[in-house]
């Protein structure tokens, strides 16, 4: 029988807190540290590796971890999230984004539907509406091919699938499989739609709306903006727009879209890049086949965060990992540094993923919480990032969590030997200097020079940022987070923090306003 209980009734979290403490430095020196790095590791797929040796753990606390994970029962939890229990208690609902690219346990019936062969249909009717594109089967009112597509969505039906396409734009290029320039709207301030419409050729771009609800105001309001634009250049908008959303929504049988792809309610935004959200666009841009290696990768995935053993089971042991840091030893915030410049957008995606998942207060059941939860997320890729903030990482008052990511071979091939080495090589030594150099440290008598180390961080290695190699790397994240959310006792799934905003934006549109309120709402002209 599942229990839910508060991280800090737990006995082997009381364990876990007065292990001794790993004293980095001192372990990742010497031949000490060469041991870590090669014993501290575990596959992952599509041939990434989860890399810890530079974590502030030894096997003591991966004892204790392991303990804390079985008391937690975070194996049991997942294995009731993917056989399709109501895990989302804030909402009432499944959580069903792994179904999207696999099925992990038993059949799921939700409203009177096998949700793996609606999952699997929606992909269907995406892979031939995008073949027909690509095939001009399905073109402007003049007969002509589409050549840009252009996502119209915010929050999850943005940050993700835009991360995904820039991850993968440079390598379809190089494989032959570019189909289509991908461009995105998101945010409600016009020049982020002007600016768009106004770089490409709109009489050839087909338009993806997506809102689930089909009421978001952003996302209505730029397409109100698109269609706009449209009308000007004397074209139909209807024969340039699809809609992803769900059956419900007023979107779902209008005659103001060429096709309708769904997504329900069991899957939130921030966990959307597999589904019809990420699917339309993607398989647009770089064709369903790649699309479907995606998906591919994140199954594999999926399956090895199903392992009980967690030391072979690297979402469980990120996871638990991250608890250690954030309720243990205090560490407030996490950064994401992918050396990767295609994955520029991946930590943005993750901002939201994470924080908009586990910044909870409140457990599962509505009751305080008196512990901290999800950590602040931020990131930039290397080595862009080295000359930015990490000076603040390296000496500043606070230690910061390290998420490296880091590929072997770039993606599009082309280098330049200079100074004895390639550009993919000097990437690769500063990540490598990098992990290095916060863990140990460098003494000097000049305490402006003086580097304390102890800094920890993990890396992901990969040999190329290939589709099956993004997947993987998506759903090692969702994973982790979900582990996280377990271990705290939140509802990682449900996001009430976004909605009050929206609720005074409406009342200050409509000049229901008072106090602070209109005062502000006079300052800015509304």
């Amino acid at each position: 029988m599942i229990k839910w209980n508060n991280l800090n009734t737990l006995s082997s979290f009381e364990n876990l807190s007065k292990v001794e403490r790993v004293k980095l430095a001192e372990v990742m020196s010497g031949e000490n540290g060469a041991d870590r790095v090669k014993k501290y590791t575990i596959p992952m797929a599509a041939g990434l590796s989860y890399n810890y040796a530079a974590k502030q753990v030894d096997d003591d606390v991966l004892e204790a971890l392991t303990k804390l994970a079985e008391e937690a029962q975070l194996a049991e939890k997942f294995e009731a999230l993917y056989n399709g229990e109501v895990i989302n208690t804030g909402e009432k609902r499944l959580v069903l984004h792994h179904m999207t690219r696999g099925q992990l346990g038993e059949a799921v019936e939700a409203d009177g539907v096998d949700k793996r062969t609606f999952y699997t249909e929606q992909q269907k009717k995406i892979a031939d509406f995008a073949n027909k594109v690509h095939a001009g089967e399905i073109t402007n009112a003049a007969g002509e091919k589409f050549t840009t597509v252009v996502q119209i969505g915010i929050g999850g039906s943005d940050l993700g699938p835009r991360a995904m396409y820039l991850a993968l734009e440079n390598w379809a290029k190089k494989n032959n499989t570019f189909k289509m320039e991908a461009k995105f709207i998101s945010n409600v301030d016009p020049d982020d739609a002007a600016a768009v419409l106004n770089s490409i050729d709109v009489a050839h771009s087909i338009f993806v709306l997506v809102s689930k609800s089909g009421t978001t105001l952003e996302t209505l309001t730029n397409e109100s903006f698109v269609k706009d634009a449209l009308k000007n250049a004397g074209l139909d908008a209807s024969k340039h727009m699809i809609a992803v959303t769900s059956e419900t929504s007023p979107l779902a049988k209008s005659d103001d879209y060429l096709a309708a792809f769904f997504m329900d309610d069991y899957i939130g935004g921030r966990f959307s890049s597999t589904s019809a959200v990420g699917g339309a666009v993607l398989s647009l841009a770089f064709g369903p086949e790649v699309f479907a290696q995606f998906l591919q990768g994140a199954a594999e995935e999926d399956k090895l965060a199903m392992n009980k053993n967690v030391l072979e089971n690297p979402e469980m042991l990120d996871a638990l990992i991250g608890v250690y840091e954030r309720n243990v030893l205090g560490y407030p915030s996490t950064a994401v540094l992918p050396y990767s410049q295609a994955l520029s957008r991946f930590p943005a995606h993750l901002q939201q993923l994470d924080m908009e998942s586990n910044g909870k207060s409140v457990n599962r059941f509505g009751e305080a919480v008196d512990y901290p939860t999800g950590p602040v997320i931020f990131g930039e890729p290397g080595t862009n990032g080295q000359h930015s903030f990490y000076q603040l990482l390296h000496q500043g008052t606070d230690i910061v969590p390290l998420q490296f990511v880091g590929f072997k071979n770039s993606q599009i091939g082309t280098d330049v030997v200079i100074q004895d080495s390639t550009s993919q090589q000097k990437l690769c030594a500063n990540v490598a200097a990098q992990i290095v150099a916060f863990a140990c440290g460098k003494a000097d008598e000049n305490k402006n020079k003086n580097f304390k180390g102890g800094r920890p961080s993990s890396i992901i290695i990969g040999e190329e940022l290939t589709p099956e190699a993004l997947g993987a790397l998506l759903a090692h994240f969702e994973n982790k987070i979900m582990f996280q959310g377990f271990v705290w006792n939140v509802n990682s799934f449900d996001q009430e923090g976004v909605q009050l905003g929206k609720v005074l934006a409406k009342r200050v549109l409509a000049h229901e306003t008072d106090g602070a309120l209109k005062v502000f709402s006079d300052l800015l002209n509304i």
